[in-house]
C-alpha cells in the first residue's frame, strides 16, 4: 500500500502485490482475494482521516491504457464535492468528443 502527495487527491493510495506482476491481469487467485482485502482496510483508513464523498478505483493497463509503471497497481482515490470536476467520473474522459479517433478512411 501507498499513500503521497503527486498532485491526486488527498488521501489518494496504490495497492500493489509484492511479486512482480505487469498487469492487474497476471495477478493470482490469491493476489486477487489479498488485493480486495487491501483495498477495503485503505478505504476505511482513508475515509476515517478525510471523509471523501466518492472514489474512484482503477488500474491502468498498457500504455494506451495509460499504464507508465509496469508493475501491477491499482489506484484508489478519494473524491471530494468541492473538486472543480466533481461527479463527472472516468466517464467524463471516455465520452469526452476530443476523445475519439480520427475518421478512418478507406
Amino acid at each position: 500500500m501507498w499513500t503521497g502527495d503527486t498532485g491526486t487527491p488527498a488521501g489518494s493510495a496504490m495497492i500493489l502485490p509484492r511479486a512482480h506482476r505487469t498487469t492487474v491481469f497476471d495477478l493470482t487467485s490469491r493476489e486477487w482475494i489479498s488485493t480486495k482485502g487491501l483495498l477495503r482496510r485503505m478505504k476505511d483508513l482513508i475515509a476515517a482521516d478525510h471523509a471523501p464523498q466518492g472514489w474512484n478505483v482503477g488500474w491502468n493497463v498498457g500504455p494506451v491504457g495509460g499504464q507508465s509503471v509496469f508493475h501491477a497497481h491499482c489506484h484508489l482515490v478519494p473524491r471530494y464535492a468541492a473538486e472543480p470536476l466533481a461527479g463527472r467520473g472516468i466517464r467524463h474522459w471516455i465520452k469526452d468528443p476530443a476523445n475519439r479517433p480520427a475518421a478512418r478512411t478507406v
